[in-house]
């Protein structure tokens, strides 16, 4: 039986203009036991200031893990989403990801295929995907790192669509980062989803949809950035959590929110449910 871990996507504290290091530190004050950091390539002014909690590459990978160990909080993976049908983007950013994790010990980097250049075709865009992954996966299976593919854009919302850009290349160190936010709004059962990936899962985005949100989006949207708090939705966590104790490897729920408030309040209610 699968363990079960309750983490947080650093986007909680996007709304409060602090550093990743205040995020840190928030975390583990609320009880998370892991964190999923934000990367990004090259310098930004927010980021640089300390009001943005996302981490430059060009910053020593170190900061992040030292970060966790003086918070006394691990890394469930890095936030690493960049187009997959843009290989002048997506090739260098996820490799660089891919080492970066390597370096401050984050085993998973997640990602999606982005937003579609404007002229491409549909069978253009899965050539240019394989091309991407195949790159990114040649960096990651030395490293022993995943590269979690989420469902997020134009074809990975449904789960032919998932299944076609997970096949696209075949390699060890490609698994899924199931978003179950993300999986609902597309119009799909998040819990038959999840079943028919549960061998390839590899980390899992804790997201709830508010019922206002799910009346008004789903089957409209290809995902959201964050949810509600957990249990204050429509994603039915007992059956989330079932699924995932039979998955072969244990796995990080990083909860998806937009508020310390509402993370507060999903920490409390999975490990609640998780005992």
């Amino acid at each position: 039986m699968a363990n079960i871990h309750v983490g947080v996507n650093m986007e909680f504290v996007r709304h409060d203009d602090k550093s990743f290091e205040w995020g840190v530190e928030k975390a583990a004050e609320l009880g998370f036991d892991y964190v999923e950091p934000m990367v990004h390539l090259g310098r930004e002014l927010l980021s640089e200031a300390g009001y943005f909690h996302s981490v430059s590459m060009l910053d020593d990978p170190l900061r992040i893990a030292r970060a966790c160990e003086k918070a006394g909080i691990k890394l469930s993976g890095l936030s690493a989403h960049c187009p997959l049908c843009k290989p002048e983007v997506s090739v260098e950013y996820l490799k660089q990801a891919i080492r970066f994790a390597a370096e401050c010990g984050a085993p998973v980097v997640n990602t999606d295929e982005g937003v579609k250049p404007a002229w491409t075709t549909e069978e253009e865009d899965h050539v240019l995907m394989r091309y991407v992954l195949g790159e990114a996966a040649a960096v990651a299976e030395p490293r022993g790192i995943f590269i979690g593919l989420e469902m997020h854009q134009q074809y990975s919302t449904t789960v032919a669509g998932l299944d076609r850009i997970y096949g696209l290349v075949d390699s060890p160190a490609i698994g899924i980062n199931f978003d179950t936010g993300n999986s609902y709004l597309g119009g799909e059962d998040p819990v038959a989803w999840l079943k028919h990936v549960r061998d390839r899962l590899v980390h899992l985005h804790a997201k709830d949809i508010s019922v206002a949100q799910s009346d008004a989006e789903r089957g409209q949207v290809t995902g959201t950035p964050v949810g509600c708090a957990c249990g204050e939705g429509v994603i039915d966590w007992p059956r989330v959590i079932e699924v995932c104790r039979t998955c072969p490897r244990d796995i990080v729920f990083s909860v998806e929110c937009g508020t310390v408030d509402q993370a507060a309040r999903s920490v409390k209610y999975l490990k609640g449910l998780l005992g």
